[in-house]
């Protein structure tokens, strides 16, 4: 069962993750504990600790302190770029955006907190993004998102101001189809999107929503929205842990 050269921290780990994988052990159920899977596998808890750790740090497990280690709630998601943004898509059923319909298509129950809106100054990033004066006043949406009662994303848009003023932009509920909907009815249609993509480590503040240690990095995702004229109307910025998200994106090969 364990045998040389590979670490016995490091077969175990494996035996455990075939575990999970099998379903021995169900999304969001805890594992044994240390001094269990200790006499399980022949091992010290030291070395049961150091197993523990490197499936954490994959994503497969989440270690709450005091509580023990409990087996990931819901598998990665799947989140295809180059389709999650058409209209049909977003204002599908009772979708109010991107997101809640993505969710709904891959069998998940999605809850969205409104933590920001309304209008602010625009920070670095939007108004690089956007081409703002400094000082300039934008729209701002930001989000806390779920997954079956998971924390999976934040993300939040920006807008320039004189676009969201005046429109269910710059309120609470911005409607079905969300936010390119309302930009498409005051004449600014959405005709193409550009992301850009770095992993980065997360903030304090975003490590304690996506319920993250500091050794797990996010996805930190940039999405533009361009209008046929050239001209950026909104960005969003998304921050998402790279262990529970998987990025699909397709291009023609000419």
């Amino acid at each position: 069962m364990i045998d040389a050269p590979r670490s016995r921290y490091q077969q175990v780990a494996d035996l455990i993750r075939e575990a999970i994988q099998r379903g021995d052990y169900a999304p969001g159920s805890a594992l044994p504990s240390q001094p269990t899977l200790a006499g399980k596998y022949g091992i010290n808890q030291t070395s049961i600790g150091k197993a523990i750790a490197l499936l954490r740090r994959e994503g497969l497990v989440r270690v709450i302190k005091g509580k023990g280690a409990y087996v990931r709630e819901i598998p990665p998601i799947s989140r295809y770029a180059v389709t999650r943004y058409a209209e049909a898509v977003r204002e599908s059923g009772t979708a109010r955006g991107a997101f809640d319909a993505e969710m709904a298509q891959r069998g998940h129950e999605s809850r969205t907190e409104l933590v920001q809106w309304g209008e602010t100054v625009a920070p670095q990033v939007a108004s690089d993004a956007l081409d703002l004066t400094a000082g300039a006043k934008v729209a701002i949406r930001k989000r806390h998102m779920h997954a079956d009662d998971v924390p999976v994303q934040i993300a939040t848009s920006y807008v320039p101001w004189e676009l969201a003023k005046g429109t269910a932009i710059a309120e609470q509920d911005t409607g079905s189809g969300g936010t390119y909907s309302r930009l498409a009815e005051a004449g600014h249609t959405v005709e193409r999107f550009t992301e850009t993509i770095r992993s980065r480590m997360p903030t304090p503040e975003e490590a304690d929503f996506l319920r993250l240690d500091e050794d797990q990095p996010v996805y930190d995702v940039l999405h533009t929205a361009w209008t046929a004229e050239g001209r950026a109307v909104e960005i969003c910025v998304h921050v998402m842990p790279t262990t529970q998200w998987v990025l699909h994106y397709e291009w023609p090969a000419s």
